[in-house]
């Protein structure tokens, strides 16, 4: 007999009923099933046994809501609140509509029309007398809309302003820490996150106190419906004697207006309460008593004034007395403790002294220098917070990486402070806590320079860039397409700075190259790498000859991204010297591939600069020494023709606008790079044996 499949509705392993059920009790899924049940509350009958549960809900809904605020340490903790209130308001709004249809259809039938609970309320304060309701009904809608909901209102309006107006420079003081190293990556993220959020959280409450305004008045309206519409029903359709009338549908409205208001006070409130706790840490309870016994002479005051008012003729003496003892016995304990807490306080200091007589810090830690550093004048520090899209920490990280990338070392981090001994709109750049670079920026403008050299002729500030030192204009926003048009460079503040700190870092990479930071490089080596270095260090040389091998190649810009190559450099050559200048010169020998690749034009072609056999030979004559003791003894006439005959060999270069490379011999490159160094820091000096064999070459003159 065939085996029968079972029906699919008895599968519960992830479909069928199993999986409808699952899915229903997820939150997401019956928090939208509660919302539109609220919804449908407006458009369907209730029951009465039905209102009643939902009423019940409402009321303990809302003192949930009151005791959370009251409890929670700080505002944010209670994010959600504005959608609470929008709930809050929904459910009480769709419970009025629900009473309302109850009240106009069954109120001729009596006070228990709508249900137990708005029949209880309803007898309870209007005691036989619906004037008394009335009149207790009105009170607690003034309360509610007049005090405390407008004054919660104004509080999260005047909060909602002032937590927007703080933002920036809240930010700007979040940066400055991360770039002092107070504070790394992740607390800084977090702190941003939490001051956006507690933005994000001043302003919804702004407009959600207007839900507690609109639930106030539509609370009265819907009070006044109902007992003009039961009247006319009644008196009209019922045929009710108007005393009845008034009576049922009279005490009917004052238990539902009742039923509805005190819920809302209730969660006005808890806006109140929260919205007025911005400023006070811990809960409400623990805050206020220690704000308010703070001060015994207070509370010494409150006694004397409580016990003149006990003996004052006509006055109740019990009342008043009870008040004067508790606020004298209240100030006694304030007192007491106080003194301890003073006790408590004089022993920590005293004890702090002592381990601090015994650990005293020692002097070295003075000794401490920031190896890069940028002060700022107190106009300058909004270019630490967003500046039209740049922001000066993330162009300084990305220069950081780039010249990680470029030149294969991480420079250090760079220290972003304040200095008032500046002017407003300077700075200052120090290497080594030695000023290295300055300038001026003008916030609000733009820099810009003509790609010629000229002086440009727009309106502005007509100044020297600070990195070249070429004609420049500082101009207003407005005049940036005018300069575009013209084919004229344009530079933001942040980014003038960054230029200028960049160009800082590749003239002091030298300096910046440290022995720790040339321990790390060496350290993370590949595995296989490391072996060549085991071999050679210490025993044909010690690390700090490779950081000063490093530290000549970074001196003439030269990559040592590729380390391995180098070492490989270093290891051939410290076989038979121990000169770092001899083995610079053979590193770089090894990396003449990437010095052409460095050196060649956009075309792909090598340009030289040739230096003449007459030159060479004067050189070659000049040198005095031997082996590692070689210098150059060159005639201060001939050193000033030299000077001369390279400036005007690169000047014919530069104006056909080709940057081209001095090629020397071998022998006497050290000696000339020296002297070129000195007038001309950026230009390139090659050794005949620097020359790849794949390089294009492109003579284009001759010293």
């Amino acid at each position: 007999m065939a085996e029968t499949t079972p029906p699919a509705a008895a599968k519960t392993d992830g479909t069928g009923i199993g999986l409808s059920w699952r899915s229903f009790a997820r939150g997401d899924v019956a928090f939208a099933i509660g919302i539109i049940a609220i919804l449908m509350m407006l458009i369907l009958p209730m029951p009465k046994w039905l209102l009643d549960i939902a009423l019940a809900v409402s009321i303990s809904f809302s003192v949930l809501v009151l005791m959370t605020a009251l409890f929670i340490k700080k505002p944010l903790e209670f994010s959600a609140f504005p959608t609470v209130l929008l709930i809050a308001t929904m459910l009480r709004l769709g419970l009025n509509l629900a009473s309302t249809r109850l009240i106009l259809s069954d109120g001729a039938q009596g006070v228990g029309a709508a249900g137990e609970i708005i029949k209880a309320f309803g007898a309870l304060i209007t005691q036989g007398n619906y004037v008394i309701g009335i009149i207790v009904f009105i009170i607690l809608v003034i309360v509610n809309f007049i005090v405390i909901t407008k004054g919660s209102g104004r509080i999260a309006e005047v909060a909602a302003r002032f937590s927007l107006d703080a933002m920036p420079g809240k930010q700007m003081a979040i940066d400055a820490d991360l770039s002092a190293g107070l504070l790394n990556e992740d607390e800084a993220r977090q702190k941003r996150s939490e001051l956006e959020a507690e933005s994000n959280f001043f302003g919804a409450m702004d407009g959600a106190s207007k839900f507690v305004r609109g639930d106030a008045m539509a609370g009265l309206l819907i009070t006044a419906i109902n007992i003009i519409g039961g009247m006319i029903i009644g008196v009209g359709q019922q045929g009710m004697a108007f005393s009845d009338a008034a009576t049922n549908y009279t005490m009917l409205t004052i238990g539902d207006g009742l039923v509805s208001q005190i819920p809302a006070l209730v969660i006005s409130i808890a806006a109140g309460l929260l919205v007025s706790k911005a400023g006070v840490a811990g809960a409400t309870d623990q805050a206020l008593v220690g704000q308010l016994s703070g001060y015994p002479q207070g509370l010494v005051l409150v006694g004397g004034i409580s016990s003149i008012a006990a003996l004052v003729p006509g006055m109740p003496f019990i009342p008043f007395a009870l008040m004067a003892f508790a606020s004298g016995g209240a100030a006694w304990l304030v007192y007491q403790k106080t003194q301890q807490a003073k006790v408590t306080a004089k022993e920590v200091i005293t004890d702090k002294e002592a381990q601090e007589s015994q650990t005293e810090a020692p002097i070295s830690e003075s000794l401490h220098i920031d190896e890069l550093k940028i002060e700022l004048g107190y106009e300058l520090l909004a270019l630490i917070n967003e500046m039209d899209g740049r922001k000066l920490t993330d162009q300084i990280k990305a220069l950081r990486k780039q010249m990680a990338q470029e030149m294969g070392f991480v420079t250090p981090a760079v220290r972003i402070l304040d200095n008032l001994q500046l002017d407003a709109d300077a700075y200052t750049i120090r290497v080594k806590e030695m000023d290295a670079g300055s300038g001026v920026l003008k916030l609000g403008h733009l820099l810009v320079m003509d790609p010629t050299g000229q002086q440009v002729d727009l309106p502005g500030t007509h100044v020297k860039e600070p990195t070249f030192g070429l004609p420049a204009t500082w101009i207003e926003d407005d005049l940036r397409e005018e300069a575009v048009f013209r084919g004229l460079t344009v530079v933001d503040p942040a980014t003038v700075l960054a230029t200028h700190l960049t160009e800082i870092l590749r003239s002091n990479m030298p300096e910046l190259l440290s022995f720790s930071q040339t321990d790390q490089l060496l350290e993370g080596l590949p595995k296989e790498v490391r072996k060549l270095l085991d071999d050679i260090c210490p025993s044909q040389i010690s690390r700090s000859s490779i950081q000063h091998v490093l530290q000549n190649l970074l001196k003439e810009r030269v990559s040592i991204r590729d380390l391995p190559t180098i070492l490989e450099g270093i290891a051939e050559a410290s076989s038979s010297t121990t000169n770092p200048g001899a083995i610079t010169e053979h590193v770089r020998s090894r990396l003449a591939r990437q010095l052409c690749h460095a050196a060649q034009t956009a075309d792909g072609v090598f340009p030289i600069l040739t230096l003449s056999p007459m030159w060479e030979q004067a050189f070659a004559e000049s040198l005095t020494g031997e082996g590692d003791e070689r210098q150059l003894a060159l005639p201060p006439s001939k050193l000033h023709e030299f000077i001369s005959s390279v400036r005007t060999g690169f000047d014919e270069a530069a104006q056909s606008g080709i940057t081209p490379v001095l090629l020397t011999s071998p022998a006497i490159r050290p000696y000339v790079r020296s002297i070129i160094e000195r007038f001309r820091g950026q230009t390139n000096v090659m050794s005949q044996n620097e020359v790849h064999p794949a390089a294009r070459l492109k003579v284009i003159g001759q010293v």
